[in-house]
This record gives structure tokens, C-alpha cells and sequence, in this order.
């Protein structure tokens, strides 16, 4: 929008002849240009208008793109920048506001809905277990960047899939059993507790090494006990 805009103006001024667009993106400038069908396209198309005619008034006539980088810090840009970030006008037509603007907002409201409803217990469930990252404060569910809680877990299939079962609470433990299975026994193998709950495994269990115990709510200490302690929420541990 703001290459549409500056362009505009310039392609408006009959004494111009040669027009140099500076942009921290080619690829946004490219966007002008093509001809192939794209979300941008009805934005651009009275604009390509303007070049053609432009171009073809006389041959001495141009539009170059240069690259300017944002770490290259160039005071003009920054300046335009801070303009920008500090304005709180109101687009004239908000039904007309850019693509990539609008598919952000609906994104953003998306990720806020999904979150509030987070919230709601019977929604996530009753046992769902919350974590904190490293500044203690409660993980919520995004979806950038890998998700929440599986960029801590990497790309171990069994370490995810015990991970999920301790975070959720379905997992092959007493506590489990108690509710779904009741003919099945609900004791820990350890002998400590009649009732193997999530919190005796993690907290208490002589099964496990109590230096592997996790300290707080961490998400990476949690993690990092499932993976000194292959058997914890596993099938495999009797």
C-alpha cells in the first residue's frame, strides 16, 4: 500500500521522468508488476494502469526499485517508520483496508478467541496441566512458531506422545485407570501410593531419580524429566 501510494503521487506529476522507489521489500514492489492472479491484484491493477501509461508517454521515461534493508538504518526510513507507528488515523474506508492487514486482524482474533476459550476448563479439561515458560508466566496456546509447548519437545515421537499423555492426564497411570478401568489396579508399582496419580509420578515416586524432578512448573523442567525418565507416562512401565 505505501509503494501503491508513493507511486501515485509521483506517476500523478507530469514533470516527473524518472521515478526511484526506495523499499525495505522487493518482493512487496514485485507484487506491482505481476501479472498472474493474487490477493493484491485488484489493489494494484488501477496502479499498473498508471505505469503503462506512464511508460509509454515517452521513452525516456523510468521506475527503478532499490533495496534499503532495514538494519542499514537509513534516517529517512526510520523516520517514515516512526510517522507511521505513532499515526491513529482512521483508514477513510475500513472495508478497503490491505490484504495482509486484514488477514492479520483475522488471524490476531483468532489466536485471542482461542486463547479466552483456553481458559475455560471445560474446554481444555479437567486434568490439563498448565506450564510456565522461562519468566514463569502461564504458557498460552499460537500457533507461530511451532505451537506453544512442542518447539521445548523437538522431534521425538515417544517423548511427545508421553509428554501428552502427562499434560492431558490420559495416560496409563493409576489415576487413569481409576476413572475408566475400575476392575484394573490403580496402585503404583513403587508401592507408595494406592493411587498412582500424575503428581505422585512427577513428585514422589522411588521409581524416578529425585534429581530429575522438576522444581517448578517450567515447561523445559518437565520436559527435560520425561527425558531422563524413559518409562514416566509410558506404556511400557508395567
Amino acid at each position: 500500500m505505501a509503494i501503491r501510494l508513493g507511486l501515485s503521487y509521483s506517476l500523478s506529476d507530469n514533470d516527473n521522468r524518472n521515478i526511484i522507489v526506495i523499499t525495505d521489500s522487493l518482493t512487496a514492489a514485485r507484487k506491482i508488476v505481476e501479472s498472474h492472479v493474487s490477493p493484491f491484484q485488484a489493489v494494484v491493477a488501477p496502479l499498473a494502469v498508471q505505469i503503462k501509461e506512464f511508460l509509454c508517454k515517452d521513452s525516456r521515461n523510468s521506475i527503478q526499485f532499490w533495496h534499503c534493508p532495514n538494519k542499514a538504518e537509513w534516517p529517512r526510513h526510520q523516520l517514515v517508520d516512526k510517522i507511521a507507528k505513532e499515526s491513529h488515523t482512521q483508514p477513510s474506508f475500513p472495508c478497503k483496508n490491505s490484504f495482509l492487514f486484514s488477514r492479520k486482524k483475522e488471524c490476531d482474533d483468532l489466536i485471542q478467541e482461542w486463547q479466552t476459550s483456553f481458559v475455560n476448563t471445560e474446554n481444555k479439561g479437567r486434568l490439563f496441566l498448565e506450564f510456565e515458560d522461562s519468566n514463569l508466566q502461564v504458557i498460552k496456546p499460537t500457533y507461530t512458531n511451532g505451537g506453544s509447548w512442542l518447539p521445548s519437545i523437538g522431534f521425538y515421537n515417544s517423548l511427545c506422545a508421553r509428554f501428552t499423555r502427562m499434560t492431558t492426564g490420559h495416560a496409563p497411570i493409576g489415576e487413569y485407570k481409576q476413572r475408566f478401568f475400575p476392575n484394573e489396579p490403580t496402585n503404583c508399582p513403587c508401592g507408595l501410593a494406592e493411587v498412582q496419580t500424575r503428581e505422585h509420578i512427577v513428585l514422589q515416586c522411588s521409581l524416578y531419580e529425585p534429581s530429575t524432578r522438576p522444581i517448578n512448573r517450567c515447561l523445559n523442567n518437565s520436559v527435560h524429566f520425561l527425558h531422563d525418565n524413559p518409562t514416566a507416562f509410558s506404556f511400557d512401565n508395567g
